[in-house]
């Protein structure tokens, strides 16, 4: 097996279905056969909570206990900390103890690549490793773009979240000049978008005017949809609750259009 292709989803704004985003992505993969981790990179636990681990605080083993393992120079047993989904998926989980370790991180050594170094350890064993980042450009968000490959924007169909991209990008492009020369930027994915609205066709147009020669704004849009929040507290893929909907369809065709799968 080749070394995995590490995905960062990241936005520094919230409600941009981020989080939705990683988890139909990754179990999309992990549905034509390949082997996924998933690793949540928020002290909130969204992912973790989303994949059926409802109470990520009482968890003994999350991604800060991985990275101060790192910082120590601690050896980490194979498979430590890692969960498996029903659906095929791996799970590194996080939850509020996240928060202290982005404090940690400022006084360490090499602190914008101790998530790298542990993905050095993993990276043979999958086919993609997607990190779901917070909603901030903080150290562990740096973390997530120096250990990456490509950078899947999602952008919710709202005039500031498009705003907010250019302070994105602009961060983007400094870690591609200083930490991490490989990085590329996969694509921007409208999501949470009504497109029976003039004003959800009006911010595609935007972004197509504004990018479109810059960067692959995807053809797949996510439409807004309950079944899409309901997932989150089923603990399963829209996939396993909404096989047929429009949210799967999308996301389905999304995943094709990054992977080619």
């Amino acid at each position: 097996m080749m070394a995995a292709t590490v995905y960062a989803v990241c936005n520094q704004k919230g409600g941009c279905a981020k989080t939705v985003t990683s988890v139909s992505f990754g179990i999309g993969l992990a549905r034509t056969g390949k082997k996924v981790l998933l690793i949540d990179m928020d002290a909130q636990g969204s992912l973790t909570a989303s994949l059926g681990f409802q109470q990520p605080d009482k968890l003994e083993i999350t991604l800060s206990d991985i990275l101060a393992g790192i910082i120590n120079d601690t050896p980490l047993p194979e498979d430590y900390g890692i969960l498996r989904h029903e659906e095929g998926v791996d799970l590194i989980p996080a939850n509020i103890e996240l928060s202290g370790m982005e404090v940690t991180l400022v006084n360490t050594m090499s602190r914008e690549t101790v998530l790298r170094e542990f993905l050095k350890l993993v990276r043979n064993s999958y086919d993609a490793i997607i990190l779901d980042t917070m909603p901030s450009l903080g150290m562990l968000t740096i973390n997530a773009l120096a250990a990456a490959d490509q950078v899947i924007i999602p952008t919710a169909s709202q005039y500031l979240s498009i705003k907010g991209l250019e302070q994105l990008l602009r961060t983007i492009a400094k870690v591609r000049r200083q930490i991490n020369p490989g990085l590329s930027v996969s694509g921007i994915l409208v999501t949470l978008a009504d497109m029976r609205t003039n004003y959800a066709k009006d911010i595609v147009e935007l972004l197509h005017s504004t990018y479109d020669g810059k960067l692959r704004v995807f053809d797949s849009i996510i439409p807004m949809s309950v079944r899409v929040a309901e997932t989150s507290a089923e603990g399963k893929s829209i996939y396993r609750h909404d096989p047929s909907g429009k949210a799967a369809t999308a996301y389905q065709a999304f995943t094709r259009e990054v992977a080619g799968v």
